[in-house]
């Protein structure tokens, strides 16, 4: 088996997993299992991590640089060892959409991958974030909804400042969410621009390959007259010079 077919093969399976994690742990932050399926749920997230680290070694084992591999794909090791990431492995199925137009597919992928990505990063960093905050003293953080609105302010760096977290956890989750919020709005920010920027500049370029082709038009037309000229004029030279011994 090749890297390549283990990644097609692998795709949904751990996407799904991975679903199925984030289900569980906003269900065991914001909600109460029943105390009859703590076992259940303990063998469920046991399964889904073997499934991350028969993947990571398995994409580890198959690369040809194997060195190199794990330099650039710390982020799988990261999902492997902190169970709280697994979820952004969701983020890889924007690969999948295939609505988009041909001519902005990668723009339309680049919108679709931002998208995707801000809205898992608000929905995880406001369970964690409601995880390590509902139960500290003090926290102003202790329902969903305030989690939710807490996420969407941070991550578009506005910061009211009526909710933040008042644990050192907390801050983690919520320093990770602004760097993150930053990226991304400098992704759309230069997404727009280059579609602004190609709107504008293609009347311009339009009329100047017209202009351009007007101009070239011209002298294709004077060369092709000037052979012509050349032989009439060289015809009628002969018809004189052919006439003058005549005479």
């Amino acid at each position: 088996m090749t890297y390549a077919h283990w990644t097609r093969v692998s795709e949904w399976p751990l996407a799904a997993a991975a679903l199925v994690f984030f289900g569980i742990y906003a269900w065991l932050v914001i909600g109460e299992p029943p105390t009859a399926l703590e076992i259940t749920i303990e063998v469920v997230l046991v399964i889904i991590w073997a499934m991350f680290v028969v993947d990571y070694v398995a994409r580890l084992v198959l690369t040809t640089n194997r060195l190199q591999w794990f330099v650039r794909h710390l982020h799988l090791l990261a999902i492997v060892i902190l169970p709280f990431f697994r979820p952004l492995y969701l983020i890889r199925l924007v690969s999948l959409v295939g609505l988009l137009s041909k001519a902005s597919a990668f723009r339309g992928q680049v919108t679709m991958y931002l998208v995707t990505a801000s809205s898992m990063l608000i929905l995880i960093a406001s369970v964690a974030i409601l995880d390590v905050e509902q139960d500290a003293p003090g926290a102003l953080i202790t329902s969903f909804g305030d989690a939710i609105w807490w996420a969407f302010v941070t991550i578009t760096t506005v910061g009211y400042g009526d909710l933040y977290p008042v644990t050192t956890a907390g801050r983690l989750v919520a320093a990770g969410l602004m760097v993150a919020g930053i990226a991304l709005l400098g992704s759309v920010t230069a997404t727009f621009a280059s579609w602004f920027v190609e709107r504008v500049a293609a009347p311009a370029t339009s009329e100047s390959a017209t202009a351009a082709v007007a101009r070239g038009d011209e002298p294709d037309q004077e060369a092709g007259n000037a052979p012509q000229s050349a032989a009439e004029a060289s015809a009628a030279s002969s018809r004189g010079s052919g006439g003058t011994p005549s005479a």
